[in-house]
């Protein structure tokens, strides 16, 4: 039965994931974590920094983790196959249409219409990102800021946006000096 809510979860995520894998990830939370409680919120923090930090699409890789850590190697391949299944339908779909109908005005404001939409749901992802990694999920107060985890996120963020350092050794880099000072205090 494990192996159908899952299928069944990650069709509906990848089915109204728009935006790519940032996108998807509120709704991950909110089927897998809130609603249907797979995994502890610590748990989900923990696979997005896997995901984050292995090779492929985020959302993909979160939803492969979530389903090997809620159901074993086939409860991955079921959660994977959900996610991606719609998508891929949409996609074979929508390219066999494009081509067609691309200069028609509603097809012009549909996917202008879609831009702040994909954008709020990164934004929301990205607001849970910083608040679990910054303070822990806890309401903000000074006894509870991670001020390591905010230098590292401003050494990393400087280091690709003003200097526009390669990303593998900015994660490398400040993956050491994160253990080191983690280690220290």
């Amino acid at each position: 039965m494990i192996y159908l809510n899952l299928l069944w979860e990650f069709i509906q995520i990848g089915l109204f994931t728009i935006g790519g894998g940032y996108a998807a990830l509120p709704l991950i939370k909110n089927r897998i974590v809130d609603i249907n409680g797979y995994i502890s919120l610590a748990e989900f923090m923990d696979i997005i920094a896997i995901a984050e930090s292995t090779p492929g699409p985020i959302a993909i890789n979160a939803a492969t983790f979530v389903g090997v850590k809620t159901a074993g190697i086939l409860g991955g391949l079921i959660s994977t196959i959900g996610f991606v299944l719609p998508s891929l339908t949409i996609v074979l779909i929508l390219s066999l249409l494009y081509g067609k109908y691309k200069e028609l005005s509603v097809i012009k404001t549909t996917l202008k219409t879609i831009r702040p939409v994909t954008l709020g749901l990164i934004a929301v992802a990205a607001a849970t990102i910083i608040k679990l990694a910054f303070l822990g999920g806890q309401i903000a107060s000074i006894d509870n800021i991670d001020y390591v985890a905010i230098g590292l996120f401003a050494v990393s963020l400087i280091a690709l946006r003003a200097f526009k350092l390669n990303p593998i050794w900015i994660m490398l880099g400040c993956g050491g000096a994160g253990l080191l000072l983690y280690w220290i205090i």
